[in-house]
């Protein structure tokens, strides 16, 4: 086996593939602008400008992905928004 063989075999076994599930925040007709743009701050980290573009999107398209990650941390966070009256689910 060459040396760049036994390198790429190398990097091959350090390379980890994850799955990255996102959190789905839907529109609807309940929750005001400022409940969501609060929401998202205090549960997923947005800083006010993203929350904010993020509600629009939410508002305009009636669906935005607001989080992306791993399973085990968005689910956290995502029952947090549905404690909060929010609608969202992980895909």
């Amino acid at each position: 086996m060459s040396v760049q063989e036994q390198v790429l075999e190398e990097v091959s076994l350090k390379t980890k593939e994850t799955k990255n599930n996102e959190i789905v925040l839907y529109n609807d007709e309940v929750n005001s602008f400022d409940h969501v743009i609060d929401c998202l701050i205090a549960t997923c980290g947005h800083e006010p400008l993203q929350a904010e573009q993020c509600s629009l999107i939410v508002h305009y398209n009636g669906k935005c992905t607001v989080k992306t990650g791993e399973l085990k941390d968005l689910k956290i966070q995502c029952t947090k928004l549905l404690e909060a009256g929010l609608s969202a689910e992980i895909i």
